[in-house]
């Protein structure tokens, strides 16, 4: 009878292991979002120019959520509906400058089921410390009213708004992103 050495019994062992751990995880919980695709479908109601003097309320009238099986046709589960939990808004220069305002993400209470829709209304997009902060804040009239970084009374934004949830089932999931130009204005 042939003896295997210690080392290599345990290396074998290890891979073993690994080996059948792996074949027991499910691709589908790890890549896959719970087998389903939310997506933003419609987007009614989006600030174009914002004047930031006064009282400022930055918001999207309606935004809609849809939930869809990554498999047209295939079978579908109440564990497949997505409870929508925050929202990302980022926010890039459309023109010239370079200085930003930080991301907002804030709770969103939603549910989509599968093969249906959830509609948000009047979602804010900024805080009001967002506008009281630079760069928003120098086109106030108490600062000046002028990008301190570009001289202009104009401050264009590329806008860019997606959504997080989960399923049921506790698969995380993402919405696709959706962009658009906000100009604020002194």
């Amino acid at each position: 009878m042939t003896r295997i050495p210690k080392t290599l019994f345990a290396i074998g062992l290890a891979v073993g292991l690994t080996l059948a751990g792996g074949g027991c995880e499910s691709r589908t919980e790890k890549t896959d979002g719970g087998g389903v695709i939310l997506t933003i479908t419609e987007w009614d109601g989006r600030p174009a120019i914002i004047g930031v003097n006064g009282n400022v309320l930055v918001q999207i009238d309606q935004i809609t959520l849809s939930n869809v099986p990554k498999i047209p046709g295939g079978a579908t589960s109440q564990l497949m509906n997505v409870e929508v939990e925050s929202y990302e808004v980022t926010f890039t220069r459309a023109g010239n400058g370079t200085r930003i305002p930080t991301p907002y993400v804030a709770g969103a209470g939603g549910f989509v089921p599968v093969n249906g829709t959830d509609t948000f209304f009047n979602l804010p997009l900024m805080s009001l410390d967002q506008l009281e902060n630079p760069p928003l804040s120098d086109l106030l009239f108490e600062n000046g009213g002028v990008d301190t970084e570009t001289g202009l009374q104009r401050i264009t934004l590329n806008v860019r708004i997606r959504f997080f949830g989960r399923t049921l089932s506790g698969d995380e999931v993402q919405s696709n992103t959706v962009t658009w130009t906000i100009d604020f204005v002194s």
